[in-house]
């Protein structure tokens, strides 16, 4: 049996989060988590199963945002031969193998209306219905649910059941981000340096008392995943020689086209240069997709943006404005507001998000953009 995972920290908000986890996992209550993206949702919902009397039975994490829409429910459910196109064979679902176990249902909220409808049948009554069958099969299943969304305004959008809402709230757990946890940040940099020597097999001689500094002030928008990623690489790309500041910003500036974590007058023109140019490099591979993402929201008239994307009275185009490629008026002509480029993109995720409800992946196909990107931007943007 493998060892029973932990939440490491000290800092009182995760102290008292331990211990609400401890009341709750000597019970079969239902659990809602939220948090943060990275924040450690799994790593919670694994600390309960494994403190639970279920602890020797099968834990399931299930994604329901990574599993198309069509299929989540013979994931969930299982199906019968013949129930659908494909369906060669019987086949279990999710909650009849995690029976007696644990299943971790995370980004709840991206679950179909449909599939919700069934999966609150589960919650009630213990029971369910393979797709394509009819007989009734009980289950005895822990149910730990996830969420980084604000599930509450789901509900008043008509995306989540209200019933269902209700009910995985029967005890609700919040992850704090990762930037609310001081030293914490410190003390699971270490953790995870000390893993990752013994998995590389590479000595690490730690961060400089300035690096350490840089760790506390830095805001972590992908939390502890975003942490332990990044000890990661420092460690191999770095071959375990001391972490320095300028090296932890090179490592962040990398990973992101915002400007450096700090400005030190002191910093090599050399150096500056070099994070200059990582940072263009990184703009001129996005460049494309931000022309094609706004072109989605606005048409194919360039005339139209300046009306949808800026504040100010917007004017309305006549049948004798001509043809699309006519050229975009600049701001000094129409007394329009100039806006940055980052800005007219920042609101165009923030529009299509709330037109989509919270919804990534449609939101990402609207925009022609792919979800990874979608999500980078989210992080950076802080929507």
């Amino acid at each position: 049996m493998s060892r029973p995972v932990d939440i490491l920290g000290r800092s009182p908000v995760i102290l008292q989060l331990r211990e609400l986890a401890m009341q709750v996992a000597v019970t079969d209550v239902t659990v809602l988590i939220t948090g943060e993206t990275g924040s450690g949702k799994e790593v919670l919902a694994r600390f309960i199963h494994d403190r639970s009397r279920r602890s020797g039975k099968s834990f399931i994490p299930v994604n329901c945002g990574a599993i198309p829409s069509g299929i989540l429910e013979s994931e969930l459910f299982g199906h019968e031969r013949g129930a659908f196109t494909g369906a060669l064979q019987s086949r279990k679902g999710y909650f009849e193998s995690a029976d007696r176990g644990t299943i971790f249902l995370d980004e709840i909220g991206e679950m179909p209306l449909e599939t919700q409808v069934k999966f609150l049948r589960v919650i009630e009554t213990g029971e369910f219905q393979r797709v394509g069958a009819s007989e009734t099969i009980a289950t005895d299943t822990r149910i730990v649910a996830a969420t980084n969304r604000n599930l509450h305004q789901a509900v008043a959008d008509k995306h989540f059941r209200e019933d269902l809402y209700y009910r995985l709230r029967s005890v609700e757990l919040q992850i704090p981000p990762l930037r609310e946890r001081g030293g914490d940040i410190l003390l699971l940099a270490e953790h995870f340096m000390r893993e990752f020597e013994r998995k590389h097999g590479i000595d690490f001689e730690g961060f400089s008392p300035e690096a350490t500094e840089l760790l506390l002030r830095y805001q972590w928008p992908g939390n502890v995943r975003e942490l332990r990623n990044l000890t990661e690489s420092l460690l191999i790309l770095e071959r375990g020689k001391e972490i320095t500041p300028d090296i932890l910003d090179r490592h962040l500036v990398q990973r992101s086209r915002h400007k450096s974590l700090v400005h030190d007058p002191g910093r090599t023109d050399k150096n500056e240069m070099n994070l200059i140019y990582g940072s263009l490099i990184q703009l001129r591979q996005e460049i494309g997709e931000i022309r094609q993402m706004l072109q989605q929201l606005v048409g194919t008239r360039p005339a139209a943006l300046p009306q949808l994307l800026l504040p100010g009275p917007a004017s309305t185009p006549t049948e004798d404005s001509g043809p699309a490629e006519q050229p975009v008026p600049r701001p000094a002509d129409t007394g329009e507001e100039t806006v940055p480029l980052d800005e007219l993109e920042k609101r165009s995720i923030s529009t299509t998000l709330q037109k989509f409800g919270g919804n990534r992946r449609k939101t990402a196909q609207a925009l022609g953009i792919n979800e990874r990107t979608l999500y980078r931007k989210i992080r950076e943007y802080g929507l």
